[in-house]
């Protein structure tokens, strides 16, 4: 049985990327995965680094203290799939934080003796994001899409999956019924198939 950490960060319940979370979770759970349903909002994590925690950032392992809860789930895990909406071509601030907080020093990457970051969530196997941006791909395409190279190198690289997933909507503002719906089946084959 795969063990999968589902983080969801949108605080409508009602929005389309609520549905699309529904959709994770629901096709994960009918595979017969594990499913540790992170819903940030929901369990009001709060995204602000403290003071102290960026003081002690790199104190090992006392740094984990304030976030142990969260570090204890992601090395569960064996796939991490993200749903989000693009905001202002990035991460909604509750995930970014979420990242800087959780991210950390010994949990996400360790430095070898040169400085360089050494990927050490190893137990991610499989990678996914489900997105949806406001504006059209081409737009996204002209800032160069920083969520979806957050998502492919920045956080690929510190887990080294066998399998990445970035699962994308875009131009959400003009979207009706069908493309909604057949992003919703898009969504389900993906998660069907990580």
């Amino acid at each position: 049985m795969t063990r999968a950490l589902v983080l969801y960060a949108h605080p409508v319940p009602d929005s389309f990327n609520a549905a699309v979370h529904r959709t994770v979770v629901d096709t994960l759970t009918a595979r017969g995965w594990e499913v540790d349903d992170c819903d940030l909002n929901a369990e009001g994590f709060s995204p602000v680094l403290t003071e102290h925690e960026r003081r002690t950032y790199h104190d090992q392992p006392g740094n984990i203290e304030p976030v142990a809860g969260y570090v204890d789930r992601l090395r569960r895990a064996e796939a991490l799939i993200m749903v989000f909406p693009v905001w202002n071509f990035g991460y909604p601030a509750i995930l970014k934080g979420f990242l800087d907080r959780v991210f950390l020093p010994g949990v996400s990457f360790a430095m070898d003796d040169a400085g360089h970051v050494v990927p050490n969530l190893k137990n991610i196997r499989k990678l996914a994001a489900c997105t949806t941006y406001g504006g059209r791909w081409s737009r996204a395409f002209l800032v160069g899409d920083p969520p979806r190279k957050c998502v492919t190198r920045a956080v690929w690289h510190v887990c080294r999956p066998d399998k990445t997933r970035y699962i994308a909507l875009y131009d959400m503002n003009n979207n009706k019924e069908p493309q909604l719906t057949a992003h919703l089946a898009r969504v389900k084959r993906e998660m069907e198939t990580l």
